[in-house]
């Protein structure tokens, strides 16, 4: 699926079966809801702490809310997300392009 396939069917799903998007500050309340979730399986995972028995172990399906979330918001503001990845993408690599390879820390 393509980011553009994907900002399509959540749009399609949105408008119909959930009826209509939050408003843009529902979305952003929900979608930093969704990263304390990814947080919460990775400092149990990967961290210090351990999980609870009622932890939600899927780092997948959290990370995929997060996406969906993602999506919503770029939807509802007009944003193409394949442009804007194109566009970052295209920033990263003129502006770290030697800034990784000359990390002594790496």
């Amino acid at each position: 699926m393509t980011i553009e396939e994907a900002q399509n069917t959540v749009d399609k799903w949105i408008t119909t079966t959930g009826v209509r998007y939050f408003n843009e500050l529902t979305n952003m309340a929900i979608l930093t809801e969704e990263v304390g979730e990814v947080a919460r399986i990775i400092s149990r995972k990967y961290g210090e702490q351990s999980f609870k028995e009622t932890d939600n172990k899927n780092l997948a399906d959290e990370l995929a809310d997060v996406l969906w979330v993602l999506i919503a918001i770029a939807n509802q503001t007009g944003v193409n997300l394949t442009e804007a990845f194109e566009k970052n993408l295209e920033k990263k690599n003129k502006r770290d392009s030697q800034r990784h390879i000359n990390n002594k820390k790496l």
